[in-house]
């Protein structure tokens, strides 16, 4: 077993990687860049070193600086983590030049299955069903267009050498395969310094299903069962969850058996995943084999019961697997949600700044509940423009899946972030919708359930009730507290009043309250127009960022926020600004003019913080509706800003290689 090594990556799986080493005994090294010199990773590690400036393209992805911090520190293996350099030959080659061991498959493997041409074509030889396709090189747009038209719209674009979403498109007609092709061939050349591309049929009504493989040197082979990863926003997964609630027993044996298969044909060592599409009959195709970890490892390691690093690591240090095919079990439910620096009103676009708080719920491991969070980051870290915008991966396991989404649910409630925008509500509100808690998914669902795009939903009745009893709560609370410091009254004396009015968005309720007792624990007895009593119960003291408590007997936690006059509540997916007030203030405030918002109708925002790859218009230049007038890259992706009416470029503010911030004025319009 090795005594050290080093892992060539960064954030959250480089936390992941170093926790498992220091169980087995392992010391390890971590690298990092100028924007990473106080990152948990490397806070975490017992060894850093430095590798260069924050651009990737200047650190993590130069092999050479990578091997020779191994070298330097003695580390005598490398785990790659996923991205950056975890699936290129060429590193692993390099490293085993040096004798230093790549944890990981070997190079033929990478260069077998790192090309989706030839991987397609390794499979059918293996007898893997595969979606039909265009797999040879493609000479431009035009070309594009003629074979999307042979092979039969919609097609899907596809980096040769890509992952992650990035350098993929879906084409339904000419025009969008070249505009598809020319956006998919740019950010593949950008992310992944190859802007080969193919072309594929897209499965209707799919369903992205993979299979998690495990393979040693000794010509042993297994698979661990599938991961459902349908729940995706532009081709990038944000749920995961095993196993699938829609394979059955014979599928399931069906898609191991093809990816083992696979495995085997390539002379696959370590773990890997094989990814297949699957249409509403169950017929599966194959998609890519991924020769590295995947994200979303966590969900099989929870059903499972296995390290998948720690078999990473065996494996790479010569170790025959431990367990058989037959030893394999499938026990409970697991899911996983991505926790992305991104506005998801703002059409998920990403987010960067400091984390002026990051207090995520609790570790748990019982028989019943496990609540396990893999992050990088920490209170006061900063969410840098330089890389993927993921801040934590939230994963609960339970003995079903209705009891994984309850859990899943409750501890979003208690994930508290600050600072940047996040998409915590988002996920919040996924967890409550009808038809992913029936298992009723395809890739396309989170387009078809927001196809405007996300806002927090609308508090039912009941939801409104216990949000403006909670926001009563918290005033009632701050009230106590004032009459107790500036001594007008006895404390918790009980004179807080007995009639209130609180203002939930444009609803106003009128509330009563009766039985208050306050102290270390605060309760009442609270009556909204309309309804019967409720008792209301809370621990919630002024500055906590949960309050955490029961009203009606619904046990409730949610994020409160305070803001000028109001507070935001943020609890299951629900957003609202909540007001409390008494009669005659709410009587008042109905008198107040609404504040005009600033018409930005004539100029092009830059949606987040960005650089300008390029500027497609002039000034003089008069646009239509839906023409392409600038693309935007952030966190490694290509974000293209459309016209949304008919104008003419009046002012041109940027040009292409300018840094801009969130709203800055790119152009104007006449």
């Amino acid at each position: 077993m090795f005594d050290k090594i080093l892992i060539a990556n960064r954030g959250e799986i480089a936390c992941r990687v170093i926790k498992t080493a220091r169980r087995m005994g392992i010391a390890t090294v971590a690298v990092y860049s100028d924007a990473d010199a106080d990152a948990l990773h490397v806070e975490m590690a017992d060894e850093a070193v430095h590798i260069g400036p924050p651009p990737a393209t200047e650190s993590y992805l130069i092999a050479d600086r990578i091997i020779e911090a191994a070298k330097t520190t003695g580390a005598q293996a490398v785990h790659p983590g996923y991205g950056f350099l975890s699936e290129r030959a060429s590193f692993c080659e390099a490293l085993e030049a040096e004798g230093i061991v790549f944890i990981g498959p070997k190079p033929k493997a990478i260069n077998a299955m790192g090309d989706k041409i030839t991987s397609k074509k390794i499979a059918a030889e293996a007898g893997v069903s595969t979606v039909p396709g265009h797999m040879d090189l493609i000479a431009d747009a035009d070309e594009a267009a003629a074979i999307s038209a042979q092979i039969g719209y919609p097609v899907m674009i596809k980096a040769s050498a890509g992952g992650g979403g990035k350098g993929m498109r879906i084409a339904w007609n000419d025009d969008e395969a070249r505009d598809g092709f020319e956006r998919s061939k740019s950010e593949a050349a950008s992310s992944f310094g190859d802007d080969r591309i193919f072309i594929e049929k897209f499965v209707e009504e799919p369903r992205h299903i993979e299979i998690q493989v495990l393979a040693d040197g000794h010509g042993n082979a297994i698979h661990l069962g599938e991961r459902e990863c349908s729940i995706q926003r532009r081709n990038q997964k944000v749920i995961e969850e095993a196993p699938s609630p829609f394979l059955d027993a014979e599928t399931r044996a069906a898609m191991g058996a093809q990816a083992v298969a696979l495995a085997q044909a390539v002379d696959y060592q370590s773990a890997g995943t094989v990814e297949f599409i699957v249409d509403k009959d169950r017929n599966f195709y194959f998609l890519e084999m991924n020769t590295r970890l995947q994200v979303e490892h966590p969900v099989t390691e929870l059903i499972t019961g296995l390290d998948l690093v720690e078999q990473m690591i065996r494996v790479a240090a010569g170790e025959k697997l431990g367990i058989a095919q037959d030893d394999v079990t499938l026990n409970g439910w697991a899911i996983e949600s991505r926790v992305y620096a991104e506005d998801p009103v703002r059409g998920f676009l990403p987010s960067i700044g400091r984390l002026t708080r990051y207090q995520p719920p609790a570790e748990q491991c019982t028989d019943d509940l496990i609540v396990r969070n893999d992050t990088g980051v920490f209170a006061g870290a900063e969410i840098s423009m330089f890389y993927d915008p993921m801040i934590a991966k939230l994963c609960t396991w339970a003995p079903t899946r209705e009891a994984a989404i309850d859990a899943m649910r409750d501890a979003l409630d208690g994930f508290v972030i600050d600072g940047i925008a996040h998409n915590m509500p988002f996920l919040a509100s996924l967890m409550a919708h009808p038809r992913w808690r029936e298992g009723r998914l395809t890739t396309n669902f989170i387009a078809e359930e927001y196809p405007d795009g996300f806002m927090p939903p609308e508090p039912d009745a009941e939801a409104r009730s216990i949000l403006a009893a909670i926001a009563l709560s918290v005033e009632i609370i701050r009230k106590d507290r004032l009459d107790r410091h500036a001594g007008r009254i006895a404390p918790h004396s009980g004179r807080i009043g007995t009639d209130w009015v609180v203002r939930i968005g444009d609803e106003r309720l009128a509330m009563s309250v009766a039985a208050a007792t306050l102290g270390d624990r605060t309760a009442f007895t609270v009556s909204a127009e309309g309804e019967g009593p409720a008792a209301l119960e809370t621990g919630f003291r002024l500055g906590d960022p949960l309050w955490t408590g029961s009203v009606g007997g619904t046990r409730v936690v949610a994020q409160i926020r305070p803001v000028a006059n109001a507070m935001v509540i943020d609890w299951r997916g629900y957003s609202v600004t909540a007001q409390v007030m008494s009669p005659h203030v709410a009587d008042l405030e109905a008198l107040m003019p609404e504040k005009a918002v600033a018409d930005t109708s004539k100029q092009l925002l830059c949606p987040m913080p960005g650089l300008v790859v390029a500027l497609n218009v002039r000034v003089g230049q008069a646009v239509q509706a839906g023409e392409t007038l600038a693309v935007i890259e952030a966190m490694k992706m290509e974000n293209v800003l459309r016209a949304e009416r008919d104008a003419t470029v009046s002012v041109i503010h940027a040009e292409a290689g300018d840094s801009l911030a969130v709203d800055a004025v790119i152009m104007e319009f006449e």
